[in-house]
């Protein structure tokens, strides 16, 4: 791709694919857009972002490249409301003949990427329904189960009003990853270890990683986001769930093998005030903390000495820290950006700040020991499936009078046990690893490989797997590819929505909050102290939901 001196991309654009709005210019807006642009998937035309300098950012990068133009009234939006206004004006105008084949404004966009906070993901989705855009939201779906199932509604009524769906996906980026792909082939399709009897999974979501994003960021309070479980995990629940839950194949007609119970246990263990070191005393703050030289957690340590010598990392997390620091280290150098991102680690709250103030943002060199965080840093959720067979056609029986051919079996829909662990305090960050136990081998996998022993031979088979670019495993892009393909195929006239949307993302929507459902009902078996029982907590969680929407 050609690149001007500063190496910023410079925007081509695709004569096919999909016209792309993106509402959040953050570091997952940017993840999603980077790979569009240099693997031409499709064509990022406009950016909703109240950021000033995020929204010029992303739309030199993305859209308008680094021309002498200004940025055009149809590119750039300060607020996802003001896009809505103006595309129902627009279309207007093109009815009218007021905007004309050949205008700028003509195409207008016909798929959106949602990349705002999570508490506004439900808001987002639901305006911009009935303008009939494919869409791909960022995860989770929403952050309670009400939302969820509203969100089904609201998308799956506005398809019956516009006669026709939309590819509609979620950032479930785990299905994608090569890696994982390749995983799911050995266990469902190749059976290389018969029946699934157990799987252990594990996300360690690294050390510091932890306090960056659940103890000073933006997803530390239940209040302002949603538990951990959901803001980081709802990815490993999802991998659960498709790897032991759904049909092997997308186009099966065979319904979900869903779990018979579920249950949890989960705490913040490790970041609260109990285990805040008496040396620090009063301290509330990194920068002018007595101990900070010493202190594991230390905000300087972690950003300023570790992560800022690497301009690797200025994308993420550094830009978290301070939006600006990547323009300031390479228009007025390193000391200028190190400059700013100390004077944005000194920033801190006092007992007189109103919570609703600190709330609004994150305080990056706040004490990870005396913060407002409340999200768990350490929980294992159990799913258990019950036996679940389907009847089939061929039945026969054998000289003792027992059934034989596929009604005797139990196709893959055998009982089977799930244990999650997400854990904070871990050297490898996301990186999961993992064990699956079956009737004939056994899988090992981490992020590099995936190891099958068998039992009957004794033999232990490597898998080495690839990684494409660098998010999840490689799952950003791929998920961005397999939906811009899907997109495409639908716009083109290719195939149906719901056809495309199968053959390149494998699942519907009912699936996407399917997975979600398990996760609240996770959390609820966790705060309770339960064992929830799945069917009963779909029928009047889901099911009774619904219904209540469509009366």
């Amino acid at each position: 791709m050609p690149t001007l001196s500063t190496d910023i991309p410079v925007p081509i654009p695709v004569r096919h694919g999909p016209r792309i709005l993106t509402i959040g210019a953050g570091s997952q807006g940017h993840a999603y857009a980077e790979p569009i642009t240099r693997l031409h998937l499709g064509q990022v035309v406009a950016v909703c972002e109240p950021g000033p300098f995020k929204r010029a950012e992303f739309g030199r990068k993305y859209i308008w490249g680094l021309s002498n133009r200004s940025a055009l009234p149809h590119e750039e939006f300060e607020d996802w409301k003001d896009f809505i206004k103006y595309e129902f004006s627009r279309r207007e105008r093109v009815k009218t003949g007021e905007i004309k084949e050949g205008d700028p404004e003509f195409k207008g966009v016909d798929t959106v990427f949602i990349t705002v906070l999570d508490e506004m993901h439900v808001h987002v989705v639901k305006a911009l329904a009935p303008l009939g855009l494919h869409t791909m939201c960022e995860k989770p779906l929403a952050t309670g189960l009400d939302d969820c199932i509203d969100i089904l509604g609201t998308v799956t009524r506005e398809w019956e009003i516009l006669g026709r769906k939309t590819v509609f996906g979620i950032a479930h980026v785990l299905r994608y990853s090569p890696h994982n792909v390749m995983l799911r082939k050995l266990v469902r399709e190749d059976r290389v270890v018969g029946d699934v009897i157990s799987v252990e999974h594990t996300e360690p979501i690294g050390w510091w990683h932890m306090a960056h994003s659940f103890v000073r960021g933006n997803w530390r309070r239940q209040d302002m986001a949603a538990p951990s479980l959901l803001t980081k995990s709802c990815h490993d629940i999802d991998f659960l769930m498709w790897l032991l839950c759904s049909s092997a194949s997308a186009n099966s007609a065979d319904p979900p093998h869903v779990p018979s119970f579920i249950s949890s246990t989960g705490n913040l263990n490790q970041f609260r005030k109990a285990r805040k070191p008496l040396a620090a005393g009063s301290a509330t703050n990194c920068i002018s903390c007595p101990i900070e030289r010493s202190c594991l957690y230390s905000a300087k340590s972690i950003y300023v000495d570790k992560l800022f010598a690497d301009p690797d990392n200025l994308e993420w997390p550094l830009k978290s820290v301070a939006p600006e620091i990547e323009d300031l280290y390479f228009n007025d150098g390193k000391p200028a950006a190190e400059k700013r991102l100390l004077e944005a680690l000194a920033e801190d709250y006092t007992t007189e700040t109103p919570d609703s103030q600190i709330k609004k943002r994150s305080w990056y060199g706040r004490c990870v020991w005396d913060g407002d965080n409340d999200v768990c840093d350490d929980q294992v959720v159990t799913i258990t499936w019950g036996d679940d067979p389907l009847p089939r056609a061929k039945v026969g029986k054998g000289d003792n009078g027992a059934l034989t051919g596929d009604a005797a079996a139990l196709n893959g829909r055998s009982a089977k046990t799930a244990i999650f662990h997400m854990i904070a305090p871990t050297e490898k960050i996301c990186a999961r690893r993992g064990k699956i136990y079956g009737t004939t081998g056994e899988i090992s996998y981490d992020s590099d490989n995936i190891s099958v022993h068998s039992f009957a031979t004794s033999e232990t088979v490597v898998h080495p797997t690839k990684v494409a670019g660098k998010g999840h495993g490689g799952g950003d892009e791929s998920m961005v590819e397999n939906f811009c393909k899907a997109v495409q195929a639908a716009i083109s006239g290719e195939m149906e929505a719901s056809a495309a949307q199968r053959l390149w993302l494998g699942c519907e929507i009912e699936e996407i909050v399917r997975s979600h459902v398990a996760v609240f009902a996770a959390e609820k078996a966790r705060k309770e102290r339960i064992v929830v029982d799945w069917q009963k907590f779909w029928a009047s969680e889901v099911e009774a939901r619904l219904q209540k929407r469509t009366i």
